[in-house]
């Protein structure tokens, strides 16, 4: 899938801001997030042929027939952008032909619809998940990004949780078994460089002005097949001061695929 961003007459936003694709589940009428970006400063992503790329084969269940997308930019002034989204269907033979997806976290609604960082928050981190009988692979897919400025900062100066470096967990049935790492990605060799005079060229913590949210994807060693397991996202700790605020928009969906017909994992909040 492509995003490509064009600036209206009025101009583009001049700051970065969060923004995301999203499909309707026509079964549950969730939202379920394709894909998230950040905007780039005072310009759009015309120096990509074809915009952000985004592999959304995971929801490939969905993205059949008469589909409702909804595009969200969390733009602060009375600019934006206007939104071109294209896919391309890619003929073969898929690794198996069945695929079903569930959603295990959505607090994805925006930059302060996220975890919040270093406090006490109202946010279930835990759900408890079961896996087809025939499920012969077992996956997760999360998107993660840092928002804010809260102190105390590192002691390199970074402010959390746009900046600070973190390693977060995914815990499964109480044992550490994957890590997600929000470092720096060479923010200056973004292809997108025609964000002047904004402050595009530091690093953030696992993303940048003008690109794409990294993907993570974390592969289960086995198919999980007929099990059932508890998951729980854990954020490094880290304790605010409370004078403002810090973030994490998070969506992780949990991802099944069959040589024969297949249901979705059932997921309880």
């Amino acid at each position: 899938m492509y995003v490509k961003l064009t600036c209206p007459d009025v101009g583009c936003d001049e700051w970065d801001v969060f923004a995301n694709v999203k499909i309707k589940d026509q079964v549950s009428g969730e939202d379920y997030e394709l894909a998230r970006y950040i905007t780039p400063y005072w310009n759009d992503n015309s120096q990509l042929d074809r915009g952000f790329e985004f592999d959304v084969t995971d929801f490939k269940s969905l993205l059949t027939g008469e589909v409702e997308l909804r595009v969200r930019t969390e733009c602060w002034n009375a600019r934006g952008y206007e939104v071109t989204i294209d896919f391309d269907y890619i003929k073969g033979t898929p690794d198996y032909p069945y695929y079903a997806i569930a959603r295990v976290f959505n607090y994805d609604n925006g930059s302060a619809a996220g975890i919040p960082y270093g406090i006490a928050h109202d946010k279930d981190l835990t759900r408890e998940i079961t896996i087809p009988e025939n499920a012969e692979s077992t996956h997760l897919r999360t998107f993660i990004n840092g928002w804010g400025e809260a102190n105390p900062s590192d002691a390199n100066g970074r402010r959390c949780a746009e900046w600070c470096y973190r390693t977060h967990k995914i815990k499964i049935n109480g044992a550490d078994t994957f890590y997600h790492y929000l470092g720096p990605l060479n923010c200056e060799s973004n292809p997108v460089n025609n964000q002047d005079p904004g402050n595009w060229k530091a690093n953030r913590a696992g993303w940048c002005p003008g690109m794409e949210i990294p993907l993570r994807v974390d592969n289960f060693t086995t198919s999980m097949a007929g099990n059932s397991f508890n998951l729980e996202y854990e954020l490094e700790d880290w304790v605010s001061d409370g004078t403002k605020d810090a973030f994490y928009p998070i969506s992780t969906f949990v991802v099944v695929k069959s040589n024969t017909v297949i249901n979705r994992p059932i997921v309880v909040d």
